[in-house]
C-alpha cells in the first residue's frame, strides 16, 4: 500500500473478498482477489468492472494456485504469461541467519570483513528517533546509482518509504539498521506476508562499508520472530545486477508471476 499514489490504487469489499484495482503503465489492472468462496462469482464481477469501464481485462502478479483456481472456476476463459522480471525470491530463514554452506562462503567472507573492519559496529532496532538517518542514507545510495541507466524511479521509492516511515505505527513493521562509529551504514525492513513467511521490503546500505549488505540481511533475519521459517526478498524487475545479487544467496524457490488476460476480450462469460 506504501505504493498506491503511484498506481492510484482502490480497494473494495465485494460478498468478503478483498479487491484491489490500480494504474499500470495507464492501463487499468487488478490483482488476484483476496478470499475464500466463490471464485467464478468474483471473477464475474472484477470482469464486468472492467467492461463497464470499456476497458480490456488485465490482472498481473498473479501466483501459479490462483492460476488453478480461474481454471477451475472458468475453464479456458482465460491465458496466463509468465513474467521473469517479478519473479519473488524466497529463501530458507535459517540459510540467511546463518550464512552456512559451501554456497555462501562469499557471503561470510563479507560479513567477516565488515565485522573485522568495524569490531564496533552497533546494530538497532528501527525506530521514529533514527528515521532522518535512514533517508538521509537513501539520498546517498540513490547518488551512488543515479548513473545506472536500469534505475529505478528513485523519486517514488523515497515517497514509497517515507510514506512507510510516516505511518510506521500502524503498519505492523518491523526492521533494523547499523552503525559505525556513529555513522548509520544501512537500514532494512519488512512485514509478515502469511503465518511463515516474512517479507522484506527495502534494503539499503552504504557501499563504502564493505560487507555492510551482508551484515545488514544476516542480523535482520535473526531477529526475525522464529514462526517465520521463510524470507520473501522480492523481485529483481529485471534488473541485471539486483538479480545476480539476489541469486547469490541461494533462494530455496522463486515465485512466479503470471499475467491474466481473456482469451476473447470481448466475450460473454
Amino acid at each position: 500500500m506504501s505504493w498506491r499514489f503511484l498506481y492510484d490504487t482502490e480497494m473494495a469489499i465485494w460478498d468478503n473478498w478483498l479487491l484491489f484495482r490500480f494504474k499500470a503503465n495507464g492501463h487499468l489492472a487488478y490483482l488476484a482477489p483476496t478470499g475464500k468462496g466463490d471464485w467464478r462469482g468474483v471473477m464475474s464481477a472484477l470482469l464486468e468492472d472492467a467492461r463497464s469501464l470499456d476497458e480490456p481485462f488485465l490482472m498481473l502478479g498473479v501466483c501459479e494456485n490462483t492460476l488453478t483456481f480461474l481454471d477451475e472456476a472458468m475453464p479456458g476463459y482465460f491465458y496466463a504469461t509468465a513474467d521473469r522480471t517479478y519473479t519473488d525470491y524466497i529463501y530458507d530463514r535459517q540459510s540467511l541467519s546463518s550464512l552456512s554452506g559451501k554456497k555462501l562462503q562469499p557471503k561470510r567472507n563479507h560479513a567477516n570483513r565488515f565485522e573485522k573492519l568495524y569490531p564496533d559496529y552497533e546494530y538497532l532496532s528501527l525506530t521514529p528517533d533514527i528515521f532522518r538517518e535512514c533517508l538521509e542514507l537513501e539520498t546517498r545510495w540513490s547518488s551512488q546509482k543515479i548513473e545506472n541507466s536500469a534505475r529505478l524511479s528513485y523519486a517514488d521509492e523515497r515517497r514509497s518509504m517515507s510514506y512507510v516511515l510516516d505511518n510506521w505505527d500502524n503498519l505492523g513493521g518491523m526492521g533494523g539498521a547499523l552503525r559505525v562509529e556513529g555513522r548509520l551504514v544501512a537500514f532494512t525492513f519488512g512485514a509478515p506476508v502469511n503465518y511463515d513467511t516474512f517479507d522484506v521490503c527495502v534494503e539499503k546500505a552504504d557501499t563504502e562499508y564493505d560487507g555492510a549488505y551482508a551484515v545488514i540481511n544476516r542480523e535482520f533475519v535473526r531477529r526475525v520472530p522464529e514462526q517465520y521459517v521463510y524470507i520473501n526478498r522480492e523481485e529483481d524487475l529485471g534488473i541485471e545486477g539486483l538479480r545476480r545479487a539476489k541469486e547469490s544467496y541461494q533462494p530455496v524457490m522463486l515465485l512466479h508471476k503470471y499475467t491474466v488476460m481473456t482469451k476473447h476480450p470481448l466475450g460473454a462469460l
